[in-house]
């Protein structure tokens, strides 16, 4: 259960990303105040920003920057990569496609995932078979984000062994049966500014992105630098503001972990809303669990709970699905 913070926690992750695959390194100071800051953010809020992640910020601002250039395009160009059911629900979605509990959102994205084939995990991915809708403009889209889908893939890796520790676990607690073999998902978000006049084509209201849960384990947030709008909620309600912090992703819990820590740790509602007459843009990685894997708490989690579910199990193959096949507007 989240607090009633009033700012999202600050932590400098270098000393996790330099020794976590280190059996040793609970001894060293520096990384063992890194697991007790970890633990102390997932129970307090949900939401954390990290930095000393070691993804260079020249290529994080190029990723920014890169998705500003295609959203910059006309909507027929495009509408060449457009998303369906036929697609794999991969690809370009207009503003107002994407919805939130029946609303259309305010905001125009990519949506790709880890690459399925028919069949791999039976019935159960076919939804999502296909391969990721790339634009060939701007060029060198697809390689850059590919570069860097690999960094955040490693990072969250790194994170979720500190998290791992945090809860009294092995450092491996997530990987195996659980994230042995990760499934991702990636959005490149763009988010219209605030603007005096009537546009027909945007739905009729002001939220880039209503308030919602993260699906996995965890989410790195690339956002603009200057502007703000990603808003978390505390525990009496009230939205705090996710405030960009050059160098930094805002990171936050999703729904399989927060099943997994049998609700130690909360998966936070969050929303988006672009107050800014500029267009804002956001890169969000999705680090999942393995597509197929069965999650229930952790034992090390029962034992702080009393030994008592608190959670159902599930599928995350099965929850992703059952979002994705529901969140558009066709």
């Amino acid at each position: 259960m989240t607090t009633n913070f009033q700012s999202i926690p600050l932590i400098d992750i270098s000393p996790l990303v330099a020794k976590c695959d280190d059996p040793n390194a609970m001894e060293d100071k520096g990384f063992a105040e890194v697991v007790r800051l970890l633990d102390s953010a997932c129970r307090d809020a949900g939401f954390f920003y990290v930095k000393g992640h070691g993804i260079p910020d020249s290529l994080i601002k190029d990723v920014r920057d890169i998705t500003h250039n295609f959203f910059d395009l006309p909507y027929e160009e495009k509408l060449k990569i457009e998303l369906s059911s036929e697609t794999g629900y991969r690809g370009y979605q207009r503003v107002g496609v994407n919805v939130t509990k029946g609303v259309p959102d305010r905001h125009e994205a990519i949506d790709c995932y880890k690459e399925l084939s028919k069949g791999m995990y039976g019935d159960l991915g076919d939804p999502l078979v296909g391969t990721n809708k790339w634009p060939t403009d701007p060029p060198n889209f697809k390689k850059l984000m590919e570069e860097y889908l690999v960094l955040c893939t490693e990072l969250s890796r790194k994170i979720m062994r500190g998290i791992a520790l945090a809860l009294g676990g092995s450092v491996d607690a997530f990987e195996g049966k659980i994230a042995g073999d990760p499934f991702w998902v990636l959005r490149i978000i763009g988010y219209p500014g605030v603007t005096p006049i009537s546009d027909e084509c945007l739905p009729k209201n002001d939220i880039g992105c209503g308030a919602h849960t993260d699906y996995g384990l965890l989410t790195l947030v690339n956002q603009d630098d200057d502007k703000t709008a990603l808003q978390v909620r505390n525990l009496s309600g009230e939205w705090i503001s996710a405030v960009p912090i050059p160098g930094t992703f805002v990171c936050n819990i999703g729904d399989m972990l927060k099943i997994l820590t049998n609700g130690v740790y909360e998966s936070t509602l969050h929303r988006v809303i672009n107050n800014s007459p500029n267009f804002r843009v956001c890169v969000a990685y999705f680090y999942e669990t393995n597509f197929d894997a069965v999650i229930s708490p952790l034992d090390v989690c029962l034992t702080k709970t009393g030994g008592n579910k608190k959670l159902a199990t599930a599928v995350y193959g099965e929850h992703l699905v059952s979002k994705v096949t529901t969140n558009f507007a066709y």
